[in-house]
């Protein structure tokens, strides 16, 4: 979840209710035959509130542009525009550019409505009084509230099957509550719009499938309302098969985005990582296998502090020193007793400076480094006699990134293994020759599956469902580590002479 999208969100105030403009965007394509009906229903409370209600013909066939002039004409419907573009941009690339109209005339929320008469304009309203009610990101219509209205409305059997069918599946994977995903009768904030991704959406129809990814990204308030379901004679332009297949892969995408496997792009996802990694409370995640692996009441010096598991550390009694090479802010400073600000790049502190530990943490960090093998040396000064040195690191030979290869792709990420400020990528044997040439001993390997718990959310089944597959993926890492293996943890120790050894 974006933290920063999500606080900057709820921290910019929202306008007082009478303040709020709205504007009613209606996406018509070879629309003669339903449009006029469509501004029709539109009720006149909505038409007196709204600052502005705007047609995208998107380049129709037929005269959907000039029935559109003509009902405003006739009407003298000051506050109708109607806009013709001229090529078709396809469902989702008109609604590219109406939300970037909406921004543009400093609408505050925009109405999406189609103008096939498949939505009822009568529910403008309720629509308006969420936003002056609650001020959310987003409402969205849904035909699925009300059990057995989107079957009696006429939604065709298999049409009803698919939407529970894909709603069911984006739910479990984005840990998400949603009792629909494919209605396209929704609300959006411009405060939100303004913060999301959308110009580098799809121009296809699964355009508002990565509208709720994103904003159940960044932690966005969504609600739904329950809106009547019409089916008639509408022409409609979806290949069902194809659009099924699209979500499924935009919801796919986003997660291994979040697994550090796979770009996402349309989600913001290009670019270095500037958050600090998710704690991991799996008992099979490399936060806890580290955390479980130092001794009780050692002296600790974590290198790349985060925090993620300095408590747990505390807890058994360790004594734990934070070195980053930069301040990671007050929070994380308040996980560790003490707290130091090096490049490990550069060099470690002299034992002179912090003293020396029973135990050094490298946790994905000398992937980081481009003077790994110097870091590993000066880290045996500052440990005492008996003291051992963990690390672990990314597995560049995990069967997804070995796929990518065969398929001509070698992406870096925002994180994971392919994290864009890796400098190193190492493999079991390549990470353990590392450590045995700077004179260590490797005491202990332990291997960790895909993060599996960072794509469940806050559902009890969605939860248990990636806890089942964690482990069972688990098996799999330990058969074939290398192949398998998200991480390698090491356990080690330096190589000490003994008395009467030659020099």
């Amino acid at each position: 979840m974006d933290q920063t999208a999500q606080t900057e969100f709820r921290e910019s105030a929202p306008k007082p209710c009478a303040e709020l403009r709205f504007g009613i965007f209606i996406v018509a394509y070879n629309a003669v035959t339903t449009l006029r009906k469509v501004l029709d229903r539109i009720p006149k409370e909505a038409w007196d509130q709204v600052e502005e209600v705007y047609v995208f013909d998107d380049c129709s066939q037929d005269d959907t542009a000039l029935l559109g002039e003509g009902y405003k004409a006739a009407r003298g419907v000051s506050k109708l525009h109607v806009y013709r573009n001229d090529s078709n941009l396809g469902y989702g690339g008109n609604q590219k550019k109406g939300y970037a109209y909406a921004i543009e005339k400093g609408l505050d929320y925009v109405i999406l409505l189609h103008g096939d008469g498949q939505y009822a304009p009568e529910m403008i309203p309720e629509f308006m009084a969420q936003a002056r009610g609650r001020h959310p990101a987003a409402v969205l219509g849904s035909r699925m509230l009300k059990k057995g209205e989107a079957r009696r409305g006429g939604m065709p059997l298999y049409k009803y099957a698919g939407n529970r069918i894909l709603t069911t599946f984006e739910n479990l994977l984005l840990g998400s509550h949603l009792s629909e995903f494919h209605s396209g009768y929704r609300m959006y904030s411009t405060r939100a719009l303004r913060r999301l991704n959308y110009p580098f959406y799809t121009d296809d129809f699964h355009f508002d499938t990565q509208v709720i990814v994103e904003l159940l990204h960044h932690g966005f308030e969504i609600v739904e309302i329950p809106i009547p379901t019409y089916y008639g004679g509408e022409i409609c332009y979806v290949n069902g098969m194809k659009y099924a297949k699209d979500v499924a892969f935009s919801v796919l995408q986003y997660k291994l985005h979040c697994l550090g496997l796979a770009r996402c792009e349309w989600c913001g996802a290009g670019g270095a990582r500037t958050t600090r990694y998710p704690a991991k409370s799996s008992p099979l995640s490399s936060h806890q296998r580290v955390a479980s692996l130092v001794p009780p009441n050692s002296r600790v010096l974590d290198v790349g502090a985060e925090g993620n598991y300095a408590g747990q550390l505390r807890a058994k009694g360790c004594h734990v020193t934070g070195l980053n090479t930069c301040d990671p802010g007050e929070a994380v400073r308040a996980e560790y007793e003490r707290f130091a600000v090096r490049d490990a790049d550069a060099r470690l502190p002299e034992p002179k400076e912090l003293g020396t530990f029973d135990c050094v943490v490298m946790a994905d960090v000398l992937e980081h480094l481009r003077a790994a093998p110097a870091a590993l040396s000066h880290a045996k000064d500052l440990l005492d006699s008996q003291g051992i040195l963990i690390a672990s690191t990314g597995n560049v030979a995990h069967w997804y990134v070995r796929l990518n290869l065969l398929l001509g792709r070698f992406n870096y990420a925002q994180r994971g293994i392919l994290d864009a400020g890796h400098v190193h990528l190492y493999t079991k044997k390549s990470f353990k020759e590392l450590l045995l040439k700077q004179g260590y001993r490797i005491l202990g390997t332990k291997v960790t599956p895909i993060p599996f718990e960072l794509l469940a959310g806050q559902g009890a089944l969605s939860r248990g469902f990636w806890r089942t597959a964690e482990y069972a993926y688990y098996v799999l890492a330990r058969v074939w580590p290398g192949l398998f293996a998200y991480q390698f943890v090491l356990v080690t120790a330096p190589i000490r002479k003994r008395d009467g050894d030659a020099p």
